[in-house]
C-alpha cells in the first residue's frame, strides 16, 4: 500500500525531520507542492536505490531476453530444484549450515583518552 501525502514546501520545511523519519517506512512517500502544483517527491534513500536498480534491469535489453527466457523456461518445466541440484552434485543438508570464523587481532585495540587542562590566568581559560 502507498502511503502518499501531499503537502506545500513550506510545510515540509516546518516538518523536514518528522517527514524524514516517515518515509523510512515501505511505499510511504511525500509529494511537495509550490502554489498547489507538484514540485517534487521525498522518497527514503533505500528506495529511491531500490528503484534505481529496477531502471537499470528493465532498460537492459539483454538482461530482459534473459529474464524473459527463464520464464519461458519455467513455464515449460525446464528447470533443477535446488534440492534436486543439491543431490545431483552432492551437497547436503549439513553443508548449508552457516560456521563462523573469527581471526584473533595481532595487537590489541586500546582507546587513548585526552586529558583538558583549564588553568585560569589573568582571567583568561588556556586549553592545554
Amino acid at each position: 500500500m502507498n502511503l502518499k501525502t501531499i503537502i506545500s514546501i513550506s510545510e515540509a520545511r516546518r516538518r523536514i525531520f518528522d517527514i524524514a523519519e516517515e518515509v523510512q517506512k515501505p511505499s510511504t512517500y511525500y509529494t511537495l507542492t509550490e502554489n498547489g502544483r507538484a514540485k517534487a517527491v521525498l522518497i527514503s534513500a533505500e528506495y529511491f536505490d531500490s528503484m534505481m536498480e529496477d531502471l537499470e534491469i528493465l532498460s537492459n535489453p539483454k538482461i530482459m531476453a534473459d529474464i524473459k527466457e527463464a520464464e519461458d523456461q519455467i513455464k515449460r518445466g525446464e528447470y533443477v530444484t535446488l534440492e534436486k541440484l543439491m543431490e545431483e552434485v552432492g551437497y547436503t543438508d549439513a553443508d548449508l549450515e552457516p560456521s563462523v570464523m573469527m581471526e584473533k587481532p595481532k595487537k590489541s585495540y586500546i582507546a587513548k583518552t585526552v586529558k583538558k587542562v583549564i588553568k585560569k590566568s589573568g582571567g583568561k581559560k588556556n586549553a592545554r
